[in-house]
C-alpha cells in the first residue's frame, strides 16, 4: 500500500513515536510524507520515505494530486485542531479528496492505530481492486 504520513508541527513528536512503534508494519509499504515530517521520521526509523515539499510550501497539494490520480491508498495526517494553520485551505482540500476518492484517512493517533492494525491484517486489500478498476478505466 502507498501511505502518506503528514503531521502539523505540534504533532510531529506523536507521528514519530507512531512510526517507531509501527515500523514493523510500515516497512512493508511505500511511504510518502511532507518535507519535515518525512525527514524526521526517516532520521528516527531509517524507513525509506519519498519526501515532498513541506505542507505550507505545497506538500499537502502534492499528496492531494497523488490521491486525485489514484496513486495513494492511505493517509495518516496528525492534525493540530487547536492551532490555526496558514495552509488550512490545502488541508481541507486534502481531506475532501480523501472522501471523494475513498481513501482511508486518520487525523489522530486513535484512528491511525485502527488503520495500521487493519493494514497489518490485510483489511485494505479492497484498495487493490479499486486500483485495478481505475487503471482499466484509463
Amino acid at each position: 500500500m502507498r501511505i502518506a504520513l503528514i503531521a502539523h508541527d505540534k504533532k510531529k513528536p506523536e507521528i514519530i513515536q507512531f512510526a517507531i512503534a509501527y515500523k514493523y508494519v510500515l516497512k512493508d509499504h511505500q511511504l510518502y510524507a511532507t518535507g519535515t515530517t518525512g525527514k524526521r521520521i526517516t532520521e528516527e526509523t531509517n524507513l525509506p520515505i519519498h519526501r515532498f515539499q513541506s505542507g505550507p510550501l505545497g506538500g499537502d497539494q502534492q499528496i492531494g494530486a497523488m490521491i486525485a490520480n489514484n496513486e495513494m491508498d492511505v493517509v495518516i495526517f496528525f492534525r493540530d485542531p487547536l492551532t490555526a494553520q496558514p495552509h488550512e485551505p490545502d488541508v481541507s482540500a486534502l481531506m475532501r479528496l480523501c472522501d471523494v476518492h475513498l481513501i482511508p484517512l486518520a487525523t489522530n493517533i486513535a484512528a491511525a492505530e485502527i488503520i495500521i492494525r487493519g493494514l497489518e491484517r490485510g483489511d485494505f486489500e479492497w484498495r487493490k481492486t479499486i486500483n485495478k478498476q481505475k487503471e482499466s478505466d484509463k
